[in-house]
């Protein structure tokens, strides 16, 4: 099939960043599906329906319009319209999202938009479940994962404007999101069995990109 690099991996651990990075380097599409979750449980929180309840969620999981696009360079992402890439980034939004995102109906709708955007491929994508849910057939699998305590104090650094966002607070909410991720019933967040595992504590932005990148062109 046409190049489909599939990223997964816990929060912090610095898929994004290098999702895109790859995409430039290889002149490939991008798309972040974290990011529509997020968008998800933006418009859940602003219509007033209670996160935790499955089943209220469930029954409007039909109802925003997202959209998604896909250029490395500057992604976006609108509900309804609006943009919200920024709104979708709080900490808000953060503690609720693994809430949403166990809901099978949210999922089994976001898997198929983002099955029609990546299409015949050309591109990278960043998850949860990329490897063994959305695209199990993707030629170039990386599970990229990062110590606790890296990825917090990446996840910090993001917040920096939110005062309350401390390195320690923001360990502990990463912790619990992961184990509530890792632990749901519907495209739990796991290495696919044929996923490179790459470890960024230790790494550069650029070795990361450079090591992906060395993998996908071994498919060619």
């Amino acid at each position: 099939m046409p190049l489909v690099i599939a990223m997964d991996g816990p929060s912090g651990s610095g898929k994004s960043s290098a999702s895109k990075g790859v995409a430039r380097a290889l002149g490939l599409r991008y798309l972040d599906t974290g990011a529509m979750y997020r968008a998800m449980t933006w418009w859940m929180l602003q219509h007033g329906v209670p996160v935790e309840d499955g089943g209220a969620v469930a029954a409007r999981a039909l109802e925003p319009a997202i959209e998604s696009g896909t250029d490395p360079d500057a992604p976006t992402i609108t509900v309804d319209g609006t943009d919200v890439s920024g709104p979708i980034r709080t900490r808000e939004v953060t503690n609720a999202v693994s809430a949403v995102s166990s809901v099978p109906a949210v999922r089994t709708r976001l898997v198929e938009l983002q099955r029609e955007i990546i299409g015949t491929g050309g591109i990278v994508v960043e998850g949860r479940d990329i490897g063994t849910v959305v695209a199990p057939d993707a030629p170039v699998k990386v599970y990229l994962t990062a110590s606790e305590e890296a990825r917090a104090a990446r996840r910090a650094k993001d917040l920096a404007a939110d005062p309350g966002a401390t390195v320690t607070v923001t360990q502990a909410e990463q912790a619990r999101r992961d184990r509530l991720d890792s632990t749901r019933k519907a495209s739990p967040l796991t290495r696919a069995g044929d996923a490179h595992e790459i470890d960024s504590t230790e790494l550069s932005l650029s070795e990361v990109v450079e090591t992906i990148v060395r993998l996908a062109k071994e498919q060619e």
